[in-house]
């Protein structure tokens, strides 16, 4: 199914489930995604996480109701899932700046619609980008689970907590003094950065990580096996993370939407680390999408 096919669908599926407690999961079973590729494709092409978007149009609809409707406050609350009263009167004068009682007294509220998705493509399947066929191998190093809604902040923070804690010695080229740190320089961990989607209902693991080449697998790291795949693999110049950030954005919104030759059978996707400063105009790096010939 094509992308813009697949988001209009899940728009459809949402705004006929506003009532109910849906997950991001549910959504992405919808168009046969996983809920970390569809995520991820949603967040990049309409600039709201999924679960942000659910609550911007439950919280229009509620002040919508507020205004034409004589129904309880705890009433609209609970018909738009939220626990409590308390809950929903905070996360609604937080989103249109007045509380649902002054919305009743007619003070004015934030409109949030729903999307008309229509994707303008500017280079399409142009993008250089080179096919890598790799044998199943294995991943090894420091894995968390995330949430799709808060990944973007919360992984640097790990890459900070696992240098500091792990890394930072033999990253600036020091020997090896523990188990640790041996396995760092020993499987080159630092230079991948793995997403893997085994997890579901918007949530993923991410690993800082290196190819395993065998060895003592320390307490707190874990080896993950990736399956044999065809990978596109987009090359990024420039500072990191920013030139990774805007090669993601074309693969989401100019190379996958309605993509001739393959589908992606998600899994995983992989972010890789060359050598050298990652803030050099230089810095080379790079995105791998697991992708199957049509």
């Amino acid at each position: 199914m094509e992308w813009l096919t697949s988001i209009r669908k899940a728009i459809d599926y949402m705004e006929s489930h506003l009532e109910d407690n849906i997950s991001a999961q549910d959504v992405a079973d919808q168009v046969f995604m996983s809920s970390f590729f569809f995520q991820k494709g949603f967040s990049l092409m309409t600039g709201y996480g999924l679960g942000e978007y659910i609550r911007n149009r439950r919280l229009y609809q509620a002040a919508l109701d507020l205004q034409k409707t004589d129904e309880k406050i705890i009433d609209i609350a609970f018909r738009y899932c939220y626990e409590t009263p308390e809950s929903f009167t905070k996360a609604f004068s937080r989103f249109h700046g007045v509380s649902p009682s002054q919305v009743r007294e007619g003070s004015p509220v934030k409109p949030f619609l729903p999307l008309k998705i229509e994707i303008f493509i500017h280079g399409g399947n142009q993008m250089d980008y080179k096919i890598k066929t790799m044998a199943g191998f294995k991943v090894i190093g420091f894995a968390r689970e995330f949430d799709g809604e808060t990944s973007y902040v919360e992984i640097p923070k790990f890459w900070d907590e696992i240098r500091e804690k792990y890394a930072a010695r033999v990253w600036s080229g020091e020997a090896p003094a523990n188990a640790y740190e041996k396995a760092i320089v020993d499987n080159n961990i630092g230079e991948y950065g793995v997403c893997v989607d085994d997890i579901g209902d918007g949530k993923f693991r991410y690993f800082v990580a290196g190819i395993y080449k065998g060895g003592e697998v320390p307490e707190g790291m874990s080896v993950y096996e990736l399956p044999e795949f065809d990978w596109a693999v987009f090359d990024c110049y420039g500072p990191c993370p920013k030139a990774l950030q805007d090669v993601n954005t074309k693969i989401w919104k100019e190379w996958l939407p309605g993509n001739p030759d393959f589908e992606f059978p998600g899994c995983a996707n992989i972010e890789w680390y060359g050598d050298g400063d990652p803030s050099s105009e230089n810095y080379h790096s790079a995105v791998w999408i697991p992708v199957k010939k049509k």
